[in-house]
């Protein structure tokens, strides 16, 4: 008889349990849905450290991307060079020092001219043959 008390004791133990945590009020707070990506609303402060977390993760690489070899010293220098040039020429031009004026190097060609008062640079590739024209016009007073 005694496992049969025990049971009972058991069963009303659970019941009283029960019915004592559907009885108790639940309690709970306001859900708030607080955006981290800056981009959706959050703290624009952690869009850097997101980035960087997004970036050290990427291990995609572009097949088609081409390496960037390293310039030269001697290379830096014609390429500075060149800038150089082609700027005092097209401030030439535009100041009526001269009419107009070219520049060549290996790879492209540049003619400068002032027409009017509009300044016009024609760039020729010389390995595909393609020609780029810029025209400014009221920068420079005819």
């Amino acid at each position: 008889m005694k496992p049969n008390r025990t049971y009972r004791a058991v069963r009303v133990l659970a019941t009283a349990t029960l019915a004592t945590a559907l009885s108790a009020s639940a309690v709970a707070g306001e859900l708030i849905y607080k955006p981290l990506n800056p981009s959706f609303g959050g703290d624009p402060f952690v869009g850097s450290y997101l980035l960087g977390k997004a970036q050290a993760q990427d291990t995609n690489t572009d097949p088609n991307a081409r390496r960037a070899q390293p310039l030269s010293p001697t290379a830096r220098l014609v390429q500075s060079l060149e800038s150089r040039l082609i700027s005092q020429l097209i401030s030439d031009v535009g100041r009526g020092d001269i009419g107009e004026g070219s520049f060549d190097s290996d790879d492209f060609g540049v003619v400068v001219r002032d027409d009017g008062g509009e300044l016009t640079v024609q760039v020729v590739d010389k390995l595909t043959g393609d020609v780029t024209t810029i025209s400014v016009g009221g920068l420079f007073n005819p």
